[in-house]
């Protein structure tokens, strides 16, 4: 992939709209841009087999109903689950991941168990959490970083213990940009947790999965979530996997239409897996939509994404070392912030940073990016984020590198 004539750069009708035509779009660690081909898949899904899946006995309900249960089957595919029953469509990560802490967090945690999580997480791996630990008088353990994003073996061996029953981490953080030993984490926590039956390990995908390529067999997650919208599908569809000696055991999230076999006036049956945990009509044309994206990363190729976002990040940071006042979060190596640079600028807030950009065309995100105890850790209370994608050129790198340098004189300052 050339990102300095970026040939994928044309599937994105939004980077040729006119009022876009100069837009340096650096968020996509908060939301990806959409393909035309995703755009389409959902739209012919609408246009031509519209009905509502799993229930009806006409051919266009059962042609929905394929279409859906397909769309499972390529989404699970793309991360190698074992089972296409083991991958539960979800609205995004932070349901998935509450999905897990009520139906098993709430289910199997008891009084003096341990939960570890690392200090990195974004809120919806903390928040849920925090709430299991309260209602079970469970501890709260976490796992700290070096201030360059470094989780040490010596750390996570120190915390993981007999006690620990969850372990819930990001294989990729936000902030840093880095990918945690999730792998290594993960063995550990098997021998040792749980008084050797071995802990559960939870993975936040929704930063990783973008970017590379995503094994979870080879990962050793048994809960690993991930958004859509992160990987160029539409917003409101996400997915669970979950190990399926897990979710059988699980009792449903949610209760009401389709995730039944029978109801009587005293009780029900559950239906089973996956359906167990999609209860009401579900959200059949993003699921399409999710599928085709996931193609549609396929067709790009992993490898050329990873390679690209560490060639952005590199030209980025090589020019933030030339520019006075402006500090890098994180590793030093380019190579490990998966196209995420996280910055700050001497006297300058960071609303003040991604409002100046702005008016520039360069868009960016600031604020404490729903990682707050990373950001007490750090002792700053906001940061600036620029996060390229494959769609991104070394041009505009460039160019955000050259607006970044001058944003100290816009202010006012006399550097």
């Amino acid at each position: 992939m050339n990102s300095a004539a970026n040939e994928f750069r044309k599937d994105f009708k939004i980077f040729s709209a006119p009022e876009n035509k100069d837009l340096v779009y650096l968020d996509s660690a908060a939301t990806t841009q959409r393909p035309d081909c995703v755009i389409e898949a959902v739209s012919d899904f609408y246009r031509t087999s519209n009905a509502n899946p799993l229930r009806g006995l006409y051919s266009l309900s059962i042609k929905a109903t394929d279409l859906y249960e397909n769309s499972r089957k390529t989404v699970a595919d793309f991360i190698n689950a074992p089972d296409s029953s083991c991958l539960i469509f979800t609205r995004n990560t932070t349901e998935s991941l509450n999905l897990v802490a009520y139906s098993y967090g709430m289910n199997s945690v008891n009084e003096g168990d341990e939960i570890v999580v690392s200090c990195m997480e974004h809120h919806s791996n903390i928040l849920p959490w925090q709430m299991v630990c309260r209602a079970k008088k469970a501890k709260l353990v976490w796992l700290e970083s070096s201030d360059d994003g470094v989780i040490s073996k010596e750390e996570y061996e120190g915390k993981i213990n007999s006690r620990t029953k969850i372990v819930a981490i990001a294989q990729v953080s936000n902030v840093f940009g880095i990918t945690n030993p999730v792998s290594d984490i993960a063995a550990f926590a098997h021998r040792v947790g749980d008084n050797g039956k071995g802990a559960v390990v939870v993975v936040d995908g929704a930063q990783s999965s973008p970017h590379m390529k995503i094994d979870v067999q080879q990962l050793g997650a048994d809960f690993f979530a991930m958004s859509g919208h992160k990987l160029c599908a539409p917003m409101g569809i996400g997915a669970l996997y979950g190990r399926k000696d897990l979710l059988d055991a699980m009792p449903p999230f949610l209760s009401g239409g389709e995730m039944i076999e029978y109801v009587t006036r005293e009780s029900a049956t559950y239906a089973e897996l996956p359906h167990k945990f999609e209860a009401g009509t579900v959200n059949a044309g993003d699921a399409v939509g999710f599928a085709r994206a996931v193609k549609y990363l396929d067709e790009v190729g992993l490898e050329n994404i990873e390679r690209n976002d560490n060639n952005l990040a590199k030209i980025i940071m090589d020019g933030f070392s030339n520019i006075p006042h402006v500090h890098v979060i994180g590793n030093s190596d380019s190579a490990k912030h998966c196209g995420i640079v996280t910055f700050t600028i001497d006297g300058v807030h960071p609303h003040d940073i991604a409002s100046i950009l702005d008016t520039e065309h360069v868009a960016i995100r600031a604020g404490h990016h729903c990682a707050q105890p990373l950001m007490q850790k750090l002792g700053v209370g906001s940061t600036a984020r620029a996060s390229a994608y494959f769609y991104n050129t070394q041009d505009e790198a460039v160019r955000f590198v050259e607006k970044v340098s001058k944003i100290r004189g816009w202010m006012g300052f006399k550097d």
